[in-house]
């Protein structure tokens, strides 16, 4: 089932998602086929639950060679570093550098529009995947990207929140004219 997404403006969006604590249920499985098939609907990169509507830690995210067949290859990101396909259930982030990486951020939840976000440039994130498997891994780049502009909507987030030069904040059409650039 392909969900409605929800745009920056719904109070839900706005809410800390409560953790998951039963893994491997019916539930959750059709939960989790539910949101890859709505991100992969919308060509997205990843989707946070709360984005559906689904006030849960459970975000999902995958992009290029290392993803699903269905979210390969992902042409509005061409040049981006690929990330393995994963469900991520009350993950935890733990910065593993200083050093900060300005990039490019859109979201299906905020539609047409971009900005520059600070993000960390090296993490580790750990957490555990639909069957209650631990997940603890390494990521940098767009991964790590990815993984934090996710996991931020799990805290009431939305990227524009942590846009710091708002001259670097418009909508896409007018910072990329005459490029074809969908939301994240």
């Amino acid at each position: 089932m392909i969900y409605p997404i929800l745009r920056m403006g719904d109070p839900r969006l706005l809410r800390v998602s409560r953790p998951i604590e039963k893994f491997n249920t019916p539930e959750l499985h059709a939960l989790v086929k539910d949101m890859f098939e709505t991100m992969h609907a919308a060509n997205g990169a990843g989707l946070a639950a709360p984005q559906i509507g689904v006030d849960l830690r459970l975000v999902i995210f995958g992009h290029g060679p290392t993803a699903s067949v269905e979210s390969s290859p992902n042409t509005r990101y061409p040049d981006a570093d690929a990330v393995p396909e994963t469900v991520l259930i009350n993950p935890v982030l733990t910065s593993l550098s200083d050093e900060q990486e300005d990039g490019w951020e859109g979201c299906l939840s905020v539609p047409g529009l971009r900005g520059m976000v600070p993000r960390t440039s090296k993490l580790r994130y750990t957490g555990f995947d639909q069957h209650g498997n631990a997940i603890d891994r390494i990521a940098e780049g767009f991964h790590a990207r990815v993984v934090q502009h996710e996991c931020d909507h799990l805290d009431g987030i939305l990227y524009p929140m942590r846009v710091v030069d708002f001259s670097r904040f418009g909508f896409t059409d007018e910072l990329f004219p005459g490029q074809v650039i969908a939301d994240d």
